[in-house]
């Protein structure tokens, strides 16, 4: 049996050197371990794979992206082999030394990835690759086309007291950066750039938006089923979500539509990870090559309702769902992809370009005192 874990030298940021990485996958171990989003790990794909592999699959949904940090470190790192990790994770996961590099080269699917996604900051560091990016999507704002009659434009919409008690947004310190691009586009003398880079007078800004958002705020969510409830049960009719909310509530009948407003949109682009001290190494590069194939790249964008970093998925997505290719964005030019701006933990080198910025420890304590 191939041990992947545990090998080589590593550096003091906890990485293994790219030398040692496995050249090939041995025989599985019969088991698999991951933390996910909720609605990452569908029977769908994953009793195929189980059975082509031998390798059962045990989920833990994470709600928030901290918590699926402090689940990676547990037990000494070894309690669970992969996470699905968002952008907003993945580089405290590295720098934390709490995933290992991974050898793109035995995850086929990887080479037909779109080329933002084959190795983008947020998991690849010094040219090693900390796992392979899985599906992305933008943040939108969702309302309930009933209590909400004229269409919304603007992220302003969230931030109405008109819509007191009736709104949703996640609970995440990333919400921060939300509040920061909105204020880019209706407050051009804060100087904001990058909605993750944000200096201290940038984030007390946003964090006095949010603060004024609070009255207004029905729940923070930290399970998409969570807010699905809060519209069914018309608890909320505005909200920050995802299309995965959007598609469970229209699938139930219920009035709502999204959109992205005219400010435009932060997003997501999601990484299976491995643990440091993975258990189960060849399972989950089994996983990571199961999950890259065009045909379960589709059927997860179908079912989650996001977009497939395997560019040849388009073809499966159209046989499961005429047109689906296109209602997921999956065929957009680059410069779709590139306005939307992608979680990114904030830095207090803003991101590898300044001196100025604020941590993401920083952005935690600030949203502690958001929800007071």
């Amino acid at each position: 049996m191939m041990v992947v874990v545990g090998c080589g030298s590593s550096d003091d940021s906890g990485s293994t050197s790219a030398s040692t990485l496995p050249t090939s996958i041995g025989e599985g171990e019969g088991e698999l371990n991951v933390i996910a989003w909720e609605g990452y790990t569908q029977p769908e794909w994953v009793k195929p794979f189980e059975r082509a592999t031998g390798c059962k699959v045990n989920a833990k949904y994470g709600g928030s992206s901290d918590e699926m940090v402090t689940l990676m470190r547990q037990g000494g790192g070894s309690q669970y082999d992969l996470v699905s990790a968002s952008g907003d994770a993945s580089v405290r996961l590295i720098r934390g030394g709490d995933v290992q590099p991974v050898n793109v080269d035995l995850i086929p699917g990887w080479r037909d990835f779109i080329p933002q996604l084959q190795s983008p900051a947020h998991n690849t560091v010094d040219g090693k690759h900390y796992g392979v990016s899985l599906q992305w999507g933008p943040n939108t704002l969702l309302y309930n086309t009933r209590d909400v009659p004229t269409r919304p434009t603007s992220w302003a919409t969230i931030y109405d007291p008109a819509y007191k008690g009736k709104v949703t947004v996640p609970d995440n310190p990333i919400q921060i950066a939300d509040a920061a691009l909105y204020l880019s586009r209706t407050r051009p003398e804060l100087g904001i750039r990058d909605p993750y880079s944000l200096n201290a007078d940038q984030l007390d800004a946003a964090v006095e938006l949010l603060k004024q958002q609070r009255p207004l705020v029905k729940k923070y969510w930290a399970l998409a089923s969570d807010e699905i409830d809060l519209f069914k049960n018309g608890d909320a009719v505005v909200g920050a979500s995802w299309p995965y909310q959007t598609i469970t509530l229209q699938a139930d009948g219920a009035p709502v539509a999204d959109l992205i407003p005219r400010e435009g949109a932060t997003g997501w682009a999601d990484t299976w990870m491995m643990s440091s001290q993975a258990r189960h190494p060849n399972c989950a590069y089994e996983w990571m090559k199961w999950i890259s194939t065009p045909r379960v790249q589709a059927q997860q964008a179908i079912s989650f309702g996001e977009t497939p970093a395997n560019t040849k998925a388009c073809a499966y997505m159209d046989r499961i769902e005429r047109g689906a290719c296109a209602k997921y964005h999956a065929n957009e030019s680059t410069d779709y992809f590139d306005s939307i701006h992608f979680w990114r933990t904030p830095t207090s080198d803003c991101g590898g370009e300044g001196t100025d910025c604020t941590s993401y420890d920083e952005w935690q304590r600030k949203w502690t005192e958001v929800k007071g």
